[in-house]
């Protein structure tokens, strides 16, 4: 990131101008600009879209900063178990703690929702985010051969179990404090998504 660049990503975290808000229609054109340096089969609109219409089995979210979207965040609902289908951060705007706030979100989405655990799949090689789902205390179970067919990885599967437990909120309220402290340490870039059916782009 260019030195100015990297001052005004200091400065907005430092203000406390990153907004956590729910992903609408109207951030697809930030989300999608993200989708496509992030990953090497992005989503397509349409999918998004699909997504964003299950609105009670699916919750998205952004991070914004003023009118940019400089990141998501996708779970899934069922059976008691979260899963995270997608998150990323924009390449400008990673190192600055918004793949935390994302993380942070997206938890305390799934307590609030009854869920009691939570999976999600990272690539083998990204262990700087394998090492910000282990803040969240995801440990890996597994790993699914050649699970990002479109770059050869293998995907190691994470979870996280008893997210409803007074221990893990104790666990995130730590988290947020520091969050609330400008505590942020390096944490992106991200690159876990899980591939669904439908996605042509």
């Amino acid at each position: 990131m260019p030195g100015d660049d990297a001052r005004r990503a200091t400065r907005a975290v430092r203000d406390g101008a990153i907004e956590i808000t729910t992903m609408r229609r109207s951030h697809l054109r930030g989300v999608l600009q993200i989708e496509e340096d992030a990953f090497p089969r992005p989503w397509s609109a349409t999918l998004f879209l699909s997504e964003l219409a299950l609105r009670t089995s699916r919750s998205y979210h952004v991070a914004r900063i003023g009118p940019n979207v400089v990141g998501y965040c996708g779970v899934m609902f069922g059976d008691g178990e979260a899963h995270v289908t997608t998150i990323a951060v924009d390449a400008r705007w990673q190192k600055h703690g918004i793949g935390t706030r994302l993380m942070l979100n997206a938890v305390q989405v799934a307590r609030r929702a009854g869920m009691r655990h939570m999976t999600l799949e990272v690539r083998v090689s990204n262990e700087e985010a394998q090492s910000l789902y282990r803040r969240f205390e995801f440990q890996p179970v597994g790993v699914r051969p050649n699970y990002y067919s479109e770059v050869n990885e293998d995907a190691l599967v994470m979870w996280v179990h008893d997210i409803d437990s007074e221990e893990y909120g104790s666990r995130i309220a730590s988290i947020a404090g520091r969050i609330r402290s400008l505590d942020t340490s390096s944490d992106d870039p991200l690159g876990s998504q899980t591939p669904q059916q439908g996605d042509s782009a």
